[in-house]
């Protein structure tokens, strides 16, 4: 199976909730001004932002739509060009390439988004690209989530450095840094802690993480990444807004976009942060982690077959 087919399939609620609705407001009417609100309302709906909904329509009200040919197909068409004009700048496909020198990547994200699994699905890839991947458990406040990033690093074949539960997270990731550098590994994945914008103690761990990398390599973490989850909606705004305030972001990864009808929050993260979109999650399976394309986001977006 293709990448752009598991992006399809993967997206496969969010594109026939977003097509068939679009679809419904446009059949059999004209392009007028009514017909142009109701297609902002539901793009508003539909998770993707005030202010991208607004760009959408002003290009639709601009452009003149051929009466010869669909109109849901011109609009479709207006759509997937916004999508990749707005989100092909955000690709960072570098991100999985075979590297020669050590990446320390910080993974973040509320308890509940995945981001163990992910952290597993990225080291993966990476190991794929010939990379050397070490992980490094310190989310110490969960048993299960050391238990879980271990149980990845057996599949990978990845090392982990980890300790018992309730353990200091910043010298877990410190030692997993300094072993690193000594054993020559390129990318160190760290698991952090969730909840951290409703818990100040959790707040202060996590900063204390960076701040201990950087006493084994002065430019770690290279890559601060957040992970949210497609079907908390609205709420991933804020996410973002409060994890990028603690740790500046470098990366944004999605997940579970499978399962909700309301992909298009990815368009409003995109348009409000520009921040670049490493992968995607479209589904359980260890493959299911999908490097980020806008094309291909664009493409199974909006289609339904």
């Amino acid at each position: 199976m293709g990448i752009f087919e598991k992006f399809k399939i993967g997206f496969k609620k969010s594109a026939s909730t977003f097509t068939s609705g679009l679809k419904e407001i446009i059949i059999k009417k004209e392009i007028d001004d009514k017909t142009l609100d109701e297609i902002e309302d539901f793009l508003i709906q539909s998770d993707v932002g005030v202010s991208a909904s607004e760009e959408i329509r002003n290009i639709i009200a601009q452009k003149k739509i051929d009466p010869n040919k669909s109109k849901i197909d011109e609009v479709n068409s207006i759509l997937r060009n916004y999508i990749i004009d707005l989100m092909s700048p955000l690709e960072n496909e570098n991100f999985f390439k075979n590297k020669n020198d050590l990446n320390t990547i910080l993974v973040s994200g509320v308890n509940g988004v995945g981001k163990t699994t992910t952290i597993g699905k990225i080291g993966k890839i990476l190991n794929s690209s010939g990379n050397k991947v070490i992980f490094s458990a310190s989310d110490t406040f969960r048993a299960a989530a050391i238990e879980q990033l271990e149980n990845w690093a057996k599949k990978i074949g990845a090392e982990i450095i980890k300790s018992s539960q309730g353990s200091d997270p910043a010298s877990v990731a410190y030692k997993a840094v300094d072993h690193a550098i000594k054993n020559k590994f390129t990318h160190v994945l760290i698991d952090t802690a969730g909840r951290l914008q409703n818990k100040k103690n959790l707040m202060e761990e996590y900063k204390k993480i960076a701040n201990v990398t950087k006493k084994v390599d002065p430019n770690a973490p290279h890559e601060v990444l957040l992970v949210l989850d497609a079907t908390s909606g609205q709420n991933v705004i804020n996410q973002v807004e409060e994890f990028n305030d603690i740790i500046p972001i470098t990366g944004l990864i999605m997940t579970k976009l499978d399962g909700t009808a309301k992909g298009g929050i990815l368009i409003a993260i995109a348009k409000k942060y520009k921040l670049p979109i490493i992968a995607l999650g479209l589904g359980e399976k260890e493959d299911d982690l999908q490097i980020f394309k806008a094309e291909q986001f664009a493409e199974a977006f909006i289609t339904v077959s």
